[in-house]
C-alpha cells in the first residue's frame, strides 16, 4: 500500500490546469503547420498563421490560448493500492483548480445554478472528474479544460442498429456542417459508438485525447476515421467558419459493446488547440 498525501494532488492539479492553458500539446502544433503548409485558401492559410503565432505567444508569456479557459475536467486513474491521506480525494482536486485558476488569472467561467440564477463560482469549481480504479500504485490525472464553444456543438444520438455505419458517418458529418465557425475550427473530433447514452459521450471525449495520426487499432476504425476527415474537410468551413479546406485536424473514433437494441453514438468537438496536459504520480 503506498500512501499519498493529497498536498500532491493539489499541487499537480494547480500546475496542470495552468499548464493545459498556456501550451499548446507539440504533435497539435506540428498538425497545424502541416496544414497551414497545405492549406490553399489565402484567407484561411492567414488564419492558420494568426493561430500558430497566438500559441507562440501564449507560451512566451504564460497566457491563456484562448479567454475561455473553460470548465476544468478530470480523468483520474487511481491505482488500487494507493491510499490518500491527510484530505479527501475531490476536496483535494477542486483545491488545486480554485489555486490553479486564481494564481494563473485563468477566467472563472462557472455558474452555481445552471437556470435560474446563474452566478459565478468566482474560482471555476466544482470541477468535474471522472475516477477509474485501475491496478498498481501511480496516479495518473488528465486536466482537459473544455471551452463552452465546441462543447456547445455536442451532440449524442440513440441510433437504429439498421442505421449502420453509413448512418453513423452521416450523422457526423453533419453534426461539424451544423457547428460551422462556432468551435472554432479547425476541430479535432471525438466520436463515441457503443455503451449507453452517456458512456457513449464519455467515450467521444476520450477519444479527443488521442496522438494527432493515432489511428484506431481496428483496420476498419481506422478507414473510417480517415474517410470521416475527408468529408468533413471537404464541407469548406475552413479556420474559424470562414472558409478552406482546414476544417478538421483529426477524427478519432473510440467504441465498446452496446445493448442487443441499441447503437448511442456520440459527437464531441475540441476546437483548433484540444487543451489537456497529463502527470503520473
Amino acid at each position: 500500500m503506498r500512501e499519498m498525501n493529497v498536498s500532491e494532488l493539489i499541487n499537480a492539479v494547480k500546475k496542470l490546469v495552468m499548464d493545459a492553458n498556456y501550451y499548446i500539446p507539440d504533435d497539435i502544433r506540428k498538425s497545424l503547420k502541416k496544414a497551414y503548409e497545405e492549406e490553399t485558401f489565402k484567407s484561411a492559410k492567414s488564419i492558420l498563421q494568426m493561430v500558430l503565432k497566438n500559441h507562440e505567444i501564449s507560451r512566451e508569456k504564460k497566457m491563456p490560448l484562448c479567454q475561455d479557459t473553460g470548465v476544468a475536467v478530470f480523468f483520474v486513474d487511481i491505482g488500487q493500492d494507493v491510499h490518500f491521506v491527510g484530505g479527501g480525494f475531490e476536496d483535494a482536486i477542486n483545491e488545486g483548480v480554485r489555486q490553479g485558476y486564481i494564481e494563473g488569472y485563468l477566467r472563472k467561467s462557472l455558474v452555481n445554478d445552471p437556470v435560474i440564477h446563474r452566478v459565478n463560482t468566482k474560482d471555476n469549481t466544482p470541477a468535474i472528474i471522472y475516477p477509474r480504479i485501475i491496478p498498481g500504485d501511480k496516479v495518473k490525472i488528465i486536466a482537459a479544460p473544455k471551452g463552452g464553444g465546441a462543447e456547445n456543438m455536442s451532440e449524442v444520438k440513440m441510433m437504429k442498429a439498421a442505421d449502420g455505419i453509413e448512418g453513423v458517418m452521416d450523422f457526423v458529418v453533419e453534426r461539424v456542417r451544423k457547428s460551422g465557425g462556432n468551435p472554432c475550427p479547425p476541430v479535432i473530433v471525438g466520436v463515441g459508438i457503443g455503451g449507453d447514452f452517456e458512456m457513449s459521450a464519455l467515450l467521444a471525449k476520450k477519444a479527443l485525447f488521442r496522438h494527432m495520426g493515432e489511428r484506431n487499432s481496428d483496420p476498419e476504425y481506422a478507414e473510417i476515421e480517415k474517410e470521416l476527415l475527408k468529408r468533413i474537410n471537404a464541407l469548406g468551413i475552413g479556420p474559424m467558419g470562414l472558409g478552406g479546406r482546414t476544417t478538421a485536424l483529426e477524427v478519432f473514433i473510440d467504441y465498446m459493446p452496446c445493448h442487443i437494441a441499441s447503437m448511442p453514438v456520440a459527437v464531441n468537438l475540441n476546437c483548433h488547440a484540444t487543451r489537456h496536459k497529463e502527470i503520473i504520480l
